[in-house]
């Protein structure tokens, strides 16, 4: 039986909560402006999509190095810098009069996220001794990130009535106050950095990761055509095996490729990647679907989609319960079977469907968050050493972050390419087979874990 936390560690977890929330809130809100967007700037198609990729492309990219720099270079100091610049380029992408000014923002942006968000998660797993305590920090710190990312489709509706500009304006003034009760709140550590750094392999999986994002991007503009993406990926390829070939030689790795043999942290990580696609492709099917096919606003599908959620109140209170009883293990193969459930009911949607038809899959998803979210966080960041928590925590969303833009394109891809032959309910339709089946690969990784015991002790949680 664990002893409840301090005053303090609630202050601690509540600062790195409402930084993850900050994440989640500002993705969503954006998602939902950018019809208001277009039509007050005047931006073509490739424009507002490009500002769209831009954040994916500095989240995705720099997220391994961000874990890494927590590591090396303090966790709080990065997470400070790094939440000072997301309020800077927030407020210049509320100032943009012009595309590029808007792009740029975007992804100065997307490079803060991925550099703090490691450092959070790092500092909660650093913070709270591994077992009971930590698996209730984490449970609550990633129910948070998924409510962020729920409500901000309904902040974004609502502070779109009011000017798009308060999209960006909002996340402003909510980094000010959590960079203020951060200051006195997040502890002092000292750094760990000494000796050399690997610069090179920081550049490699830099070039890397951001060349396979952009290329996934490219996937849903299939008029473009293949060359520059089939580029795009090979050369991206061929950085990261240049990169797994300098972490082999380093005698400072990057990434110590040893922390790959914890196979519940590779199981965790993959079914995070397919777990994120499906999520996302979903969101923007039925974005599509309630949008242009029902002529929906952008507060009513927000509202559509709220009882998604639930996970904010089941995931701190209900999931340390399961995990306490079933395991790990069970618990997230059991949310990802809900979460391939949820879209295959879905699957028979018609053009007039009631809300009441759609709501078993919104609250099944539900379900399926509270049960997988966070317990995979606690399967990618258990086992590992306190100085790699960083890159544990950059290991498990750079995998977050590349399968949301993997499942988008893909499920964007589907869509273009059936819109040619088919009406706009079928495209959709055939499209939400991108979700299905990535939930139910990801629930087959998770099986896997359930055939042998683990080694390591299930952990006994107290609500």
């Amino acid at each position: 039986m664990s002893t409840p936390m301090s005053a303090r560690e609630w202050g601690v977890l509540f600062v790195l909560c409402g930084a993850i929330f900050l994440e989640g809130i500002d993705v969503a809100m954006l998602n939902v402006a950018l019809p208001s967007i277009r039509a007050d700037l005047g931006l073509s198609t490739a424009m507002l999509s490009g500002v769209v990729s831009a954040y994916v492309l500095g989240y995705g990219g720099f997220m391994l190095l961000g874990g890494r720099a927590a590591d090396l270079f303090g966790r709080r100091r990065m997470l400070l810098f790094w939440l000072t610049v997301f309020l800077v380029f927030s407020g210049l992408g509320g100032l943009a009069t012009d595309g590029w000014t808007l792009l740029v923002a975007r992804f100065v942006t997307g490079v803060a996220a991925a550099f703090m968000t490691p450092a959070g998660l790092s500092i909660i797993t650093t913070s709270f001794a591994e077992g009971p305590r930590r698996n209730k920090a984490l449970l609550v710190y990633a129910a948070t990130g998924a409510a962020g990312f729920s409500l901000g489709l309904v902040a974004g509706g609502l502070l779109t009535a009011i000017g798009w500009r308060w999209v960006f304006f909002a996340p402003v003034i909510l980094s000010a106050l959590i960079l203020a009760a951060a200051l006195p709140l997040i502890p002092r550590a000292r750094a760990s950095a000494r000796g050399r750094t690997d610069v090179a392999g920081a550049l490699t999986i830099t070039v890397a990761m951001l060349l396979l994002v952009y290329a996934v991007v490219r996937l849903e503009r299939p008029a473009e055509g293949w060359g520059w993406t089939a580029a795009a990926f090979a050369v991206g390829l061929a950085a990261l095996a240049a990169f797994v070939a300098i972490e082999r030689r380093s005698p400072a790795p990057l990434l110590r490729l040893g922390i790959l043999a914890n196979r519940p942290l590779v199981r965790a990580n993959a079914a995070a990647l397919l777990f994120a696609g499906s999520f996302f492709a979903f969101q923007f099917l039925i974005t599509l679907y309630l949008q242009e096919l029902r002529g929906w606003s952008s507060l009513e599908t927000g509202l559509a989609l709220l009882v998604v959620a639930i996970d904010a109140i089941l995931a701190p209170t209900l999931t340390p319960r399961l995990v306490a009883r079933f395991g790990n293990a069970r618990v997230i193969a059991g949310g990802l079977a809900f979460a391939t459930l949820a879209y295959v009911l879905f699957l028979p949607v018609t053009d007039d469907w009631t809300y009441a038809a759609m709501f078993p899959t919104m609250i099944t998803l539900g379900l399926a968050f509270a049960l997988t979210y966070g317990p995979l966080t606690i399967a990618a960041t258990d086992g590992v050493a306190e100085h790699e928590q960083g890159v544990a925590g950059g290991l498990l969303n750079t995998n977050f972050q590349f399968g949301a833009a993997l499942g988008i394109s893909l499920a964007t891809a589907v869509h273009v390419a059936t819109l040619t032959t088919a009406s706009p309910l079928t495209a959709i339709r055939t499209a939400l087979l991108v979700p299905a089946i990535a939930a139910a690969s990801a629930l087959v990784i998770a099986l896997t874990g359930l055939r042998k015991p683990e080694v390591a002790p299930e952990p006994q949680l107290v609500a």
